[in-house]
């Protein structure tokens, strides 16, 4: 990416120029998935968490018209205050197509799991940590996500808890697979299902330390150096929500959104929006506990993978 539109702040370069762990994070969460003030809360305890494991953390966005890797608090708060404000004042939910119809505006965006993804693969981060990636949409098998593409191609390992609820889960498993990206469950043998710790769908990889799973993803890169990883590590057992509960509140989210029309990429934060009232807010704290712990996992990864060699 031309060091135009790519700003990869100080403490992340220093980081990166002294080999010490970074995690990237998205920004989506805070712009899209969560209420204010909850949405600045949880930005800044996922960056809290991955210091607390020693890394550094580099929240991605797009912020007049560059793609920074690393934004500062007040750019955070400015992200989550915006939702508060009128239509036009808010942060443009940016997948990676979205990336340079912004930066030739000089706007504001939000990034997904594809957009943070590319940016942190152009600084060279390795780690990154979300809530869940995207895939496949219930119900209509051409509506899927950039997240799984991009993945496909970047060399970046991305630490979720699975899938979205929201989707088809076994046909994005399949799409994963077709597209040649390597899923492991963290201490785990099944695909977690976000909000609940499995889905009844077995992974053919498992690690179960940080420090197998450095290993395994500096094998991968050696042998395979363009291609992603997911990381499937499932919700805390704590914060796990009942399954019956959430296919209910998903199931009328479904419909809700046929009834209003609802599609592409306003489909997620719809669903998540109304799966919230549903569950009466249990999902958001979900949301924030699963998000963190991700964040915190891939930390310890990022500080196993810094003591190996380097990779080319």
């Amino acid at each position: 990416m031309a060091l135009k539109y790519l700003v990869i702040a100080d403490e992340v370069q220093a980081a990166l120029e002294a080999r010490r762990p970074v995690v990237a994070l998205e920004s989506t969460l805070v712009a899209h998935g969560l209420p204010w003030p909850e949405s600045y809360e949880v930005g800044r305890a996922l960056e809290d968490e991955v210091r607390r494991h020693g890394a550094v953390p580099a929240t991605v966005a797009v912020v007049r018209g560059q793609v920074v890797v690393g934004i500062d608090a007040a750019t955070l708060e400015r992200m989550a205050r915006a939702q508060t404000g009128p239509e036009e004042a808010r942060w443009r939910k940016a997948g990676v197509a979205d990336l340079a119809p912004l930066c030739a505006r000089g706007a504001d965006g939000a990034t997904t799991v594809s957009a943070t993804t590319f940016a942190a693969a152009r600084a060279g981060l390795r780690l990154f940590a979300t809530g869940g990636i995207g895939g496949v949409h219930r119900g209509d098998g051409m509506d899927v996500s950039s997240d799984l593409t991009t993945l496909a191609r970047e060399p970046v390992a991305v630490v979720s808890a699975g899938c979205k609820a929201i989707l088809d889960l076994p046909r994005t498993l399949e799409a994963l697979e077709t597209l040649g990206v390597l899923t492991v469950g963290v201490r785990t043998s099944e695909l977690p299902a976000f909000y609940t710790r499995s889905s009844g769908l077995p992974l053919e990889h498992r690690v179960d330390s940080p420090e197998e799973t450095a290993r395994l993803l500096h094998a991968h890169w050696t042998l395979r150096e363009g291609a992603g990883v997911l990381l499937a590590n499932p919700i805390p057992k704590a914060h796990e929500l009942d399954r019956e509960l959430i296919d209910r509140a998903i199931a009328a989210a479904l419909d809700e959104a046929a009834r209003a029309g609802v599609r592409g990429k306003a489909l997620t934060p719809f669903m998540l929006a109304s799966v919230a009232r549903a569950t009466h807010k249990r999902s958001l704290g979900a949301n924030r506990a699963l998000a963190i712990s991700n964040a915190g996992f891939a930390a310890q990864v990022a500080m196993a993978l810094c003591q190996l060699p380097p990779l080319s």
